[in-house]
């Protein structure tokens, strides 16, 4: 999304933290969307800016008077005003096609030191809007007419929905004609969760996505989502579409073709297996290739275990172990599956020549250490003797790093 740099500053905090929550596999972007600050925001106003003034004592601060077109988002605040103040000098240009408007979105607090204020701003109960301190904190400047005011007053509703009814909002905008807009509901698939994005993808006309998917100006980006959903909803002769998109050599270091392989291997679970497992099995593919059907390994063991077998996903990782520029990535993977049936034949792998990286050192001494902590395990217990004569520093930080990662335990409240 465009967001204007001159006279508002995107803040920090308001960076999406996904933390624990899975995100829409295959979806490339993810992060914060305009329509989930709008919930943030304490109101946006769409209108015209003038009178551009900086503070004759410091160049830094200025303000801009702003006069407001429509009020996206209400506030007590703006009750009675045509227009408001932003206390920012943002220059104006010359060159600015007439009726330019910019989408503002504001935050009040209160001044330093004000409680009694505070507490009223937090209630959002402005008795006396004078004493508010006003944070323009982001701009998206819009040109000629736009969908984007009435796009985000609909979003307002759609949040307020649940999962299901929110995505099938959501979808509609996907090819809307701004690219503020569907960037930012692409970006709300992104940050859905896969269970979510299966659900709304089964409802969903494949047609849509068939023609999204072989329509050359589709970002690429977006081909790892419309993949996976056309693989919920589409019909098993549109495999051979999919198909054809994984093997077309212009796609080959494309971002999605992880969610191609996927939605294929939906459809045709047989078919779509074979021809993954040839692409695992080719060394000679090149590394972004590989690293996709890595990714649609580890899809179908987390997220779909009824489609694959596990005993073939494990095959397959171990034909990945077995080429030493990827194989720590598998490695990795197989110690958080807790896959210690296979520590014989990983510590095998990793101790060959042809392994011989740090980063697949590594990865090796990660799944030994936590696959000797699981019980008895010879093998891994003598990976990690060896490893500790050679470098115990190394080890013991491998260990204090695998410490790190494990969940905290809750800490009990006195009585």
């Amino acid at each position: 999304m465009f967001v204007r740099s001159l006279g508002f500053a995107l803040l920090g905090s308001l960076a999406l933290a996904l933390g624990e929550v899975r995100a829409c596999p295959f979806c490339a972007t993810q992060g914060q969307t305009l329509s989930s600050e709008v919930g943030q925001a304490d109101f946006i106003v769409l209108g015209t800016l003038k009178n551009a003034k900086r503070d004759p004592e410091d160049f830094s601060k200025g303000s801009t008077d702003l006069d407001i077109v429509t009020v996206v988002k209400p506030h007590p605040y703006l009750k009675g005003k045509k227009s408001i103040v932003l206390p920012r000098y943002v220059p104006l240009d010359p060159k600015a096609e007439a009726g330019e408007k910019f989408l503002v979105f504001c935050s009040l607090y209160s001044p330093t030191g004000d409680v009694g204020f505070s507490a009223l701003a937090s209630a959002a109960v402005l008795a006396d809007s004078n004493r508010a301190t006003l944070d323009p904190y982001r701009g998206e400047q819009i040109k000629g007419k736009s969908d984007l005011p009435d796009y985000l007053k609909q979003a307002i509703v759609a949040r307020e929905k649940d999962a299901n009814a929110r995505l099938q909002f959501f979808f509609k905008y996907l090819d809307h004609g701004e690219l503020v807009i569907n960037t930012d509901a692409l970006m709300e698939f992104g940050n859905a969760e896969y269970k979510d994005v299966r659900k709304v993808a089964e409802t969903l006309p494949p047609e849509k996505l068939l023609k999204w998917l072989k329509d050359p100006n589709t970002p690429a980006s977006r081909f790892g989502l419309y993949g996976l959903m056309y693989g919920h909803c589409g019909q098993a002769d549109g495999a051979a579409a999919l198909k054809a998109l994984i093997d077309d050599p212009d796609k080959a270091f494309s971002s999605g073709l992880d969610g191609l392989m996927a939605g294929y291997i939906l459809l045709k679970p047989n078919e779509g297996w074979a021809h993954l497992t040839t692409i695992v099995g080719d060394d000679k593919k090149d590394f972004t290739t590989r690293y996709a059907a890595l990714k649609v390994l580890r899809f179908f063991w987390e997220y779909r275990p009824d489609v694959l077998k596990k005993a073939d996903l494990l095959a397959a990782m171990k034909t990945l172990v077995g080429q030493p520029e990827i194989a720590d990535l598998p490695i990795e993977d197989l110690r958080k599956w807790g896959a210690w049936e296979q520590t014989g034949f990983v510590l095998q792998e990793a101790v060959k020549p042809s392994h011989n990286k740090q980063i697949v050192k590594r990865a090796a001494l990660r799944f030994a250490l936590s696959a000797a902590e699981e019980g008895k395990n010879p093998a891994a217990a003598a990976y990690v003797a060896n490893a500790r004569k050679d470098d115990p520093e190394r080890v013991k930080f491998m260990e204090e790093m695998l410490a790190d990662e494990r969940p905290k335990p809750a800490i009990k409240k006195k009585d």
